[in-house]
């Protein structure tokens, strides 16, 4: 469907709801309800399930279908510096968080090489996560720029100094993570040899958050954030729906369960 047939933009604030299936107890099937029915619709015939075998799978291919798979991501916005003072911008969708650090991958490609390059010979760079109030800034920046163009100048972000890193960070972002590059892996296609992409693990050694984000224990108001996640093909997501759901202990759990549900009763078909 074209984009103007589809209805326009609603900026939304995420609204905290109840969890789905209040009245869920432990042991209840799926099945137990229509939602869950109609979920399972099909589940059992013989080719209601696509195998993909990465060894025989073409890497675009597997690429394609991990990214509109495991949904949704969130966006590292990553500023880097060269060697001779050129700054660059690109956005990197598999990324995460692990304890103290950072690790996003690099695609091989034309668009990529800057930021890889930057972030081996200066080791600093800045992840910078993107809000809805400028996505559009921040997805210019996946324009593939020819080396050594810097994305700032078109994409209308503001360039702030950084504390202890020689990239700069994006002053509209409202929380940035001044990284330390710690180690790269590269992954080749087993079959050719042809490097796929890069593994970039950094150590954060700053962080600035923006006051006017913070709930009054300190965390992040994912109200006031307003994060971007990215989705499958070229599609981006906003918060809707937000429900609370607390981890129960084991003694919480123990009383309600019947000696038959503490054994795994299950079996692979």
């Amino acid at each position: 469907m074209a984009s103007q047939d589809l209805p326009p933009f609603r900026p939304r604030t995420p609204q905290f709801v109840q969890a789905p299936h209040p009245e869920w107890k432990y042991g209840t099937p799926v099945s137990a309800t229509e939602e869950g029915k109609r979920w399972l619709e099909g589940i059992d015939e013989p080719d209601a399930f696509k195998e993909i075998d990465p060894a025989t799978t073409a890497p675009r291919d597997l690429y394609n279908v991990m990214k509109s798979g495991v949904v949704p991501r969130p966006i590292a916005f990553v500023s880097t510096t060269s060697s001779d003072g050129v700054d660059n911008l690109a956005p990197f969708s598999f990324f995460n968080v692990a304890t103290g650090a950072v690790a996003f991958s690099i695609s091989e490609g034309e668009r990529t090489k800057d930021t890889l390059a930057n972030i081996k010979s200066e080791r600093g760079f800045v992840v910078n996560l993107i809000s809805e109030p400028w996505l559009v800034n921040a997805h210019a920046a996946a324009i593939p720029a020819p080396p050594g163009v810097s994305e700032w100048g078109f994409s209308g972000l503001t360039k702030v100094a950084s504390k202890v890193v020689k990239a700069p960070r994006v002053k509209e972002s409202a929380f940035a993570m001044e990284c330390e590059f710690l180690h790269e892996y590269e992954v080749h296609d087993p079959r050719t040899g042809k490097l796929f992409y890069t593994h970039v693990l950094g150590e954060v050694k700053y962080i600035h958050v923006r006051r006017a984000v913070l709930n009054e224990k300190g965390a992040v108001d994912v109200q006031k954030y307003k994060p971007v996640a990215r989705m499958g093909d070229i599609s981006y997501g906003t918060i809707g729906d937000v429900y609370r759901m607390p981890a129960p202990s084991w003694e919480e759990v123990a009383p309600l369960l019947s000696e038959e549900m503490k054994m795994d009763q299950r079996k692979s078909a």
